[in-house]
């Protein structure tokens, strides 16, 4: 028997910049783990105005800069999607209340939790506070780019974690 294939998807705005970022975070931390035949990782925005865009350039240049190759072309996701995903990791509040609205109309079950709800350090907080915002960077400096790359990083290793004993049981 073929085990199921375990599937996330990393939701923000617009899909070029925190989604993007996590995706490739979460891509790389899933192959270290030797998971990669088990679980899928992809991104989504919720809103449709960069629908085929590439991600923005200073989340490109950020991730290089750490070591996380990465071609990327911007999506929506839609309630059709649903059935198909496990997991799904709003970047922030407004995210989190879109895509709950959003299972709730298409009437799928997939998890749904802040991606800083895996950070360890934030353990305990309640869905979907403040406190679990990824901020946007889109508006800001290349340096807020890198303060979001640090956050999805320490939310990732406890998404692995997560990973690691939801489907090795």
């Amino acid at each position: 028997m073929v085990p199921k294939t375990y599937r996330i998807t990393v939701v923000c705005l617009g899909n070029i910049c925190r989604s993007p970022m996590g995706e490739a975070v979460l891509r790389q931390r899933v192959l270290a783990a030797g998971l990669a035949d088990r679980v899928e990782i992809d991104s989504a925005g919720t809103g449709d105005w960069h629908i085929g865009h590439r991600a923005d350039h200073r989340a490109r240049s950020t991730l290089a800069a750490h070591g996380y190759p990465y071609d990327h072309r911007a999506r929506q996701i839609d309630g059709d999607w649903l059935g198909r995903i496990d997991l799904l990791l709003a970047m922030d509040r407004a995210n989190f209340d879109d895509l709950a609205a959003m299972i709730t109309r298409a009437d799928a079950s997939p998890e749904l939790r802040m991606m800083r709800s895996f950070d360890p350090a934030l353990a305990g907080l309640d869905l979907p506070g403040p406190s679990l915002d990824v901020p946007d960077p889109y508006y800001g400096e290349p340096a807020d780019f890198v303060e979001v790359l640090r956050m999805i990083e320490q939310a990732a290793d406890g998404v692995i974690d997560s990973l690691l004993d939801r489907i090795t049981r």
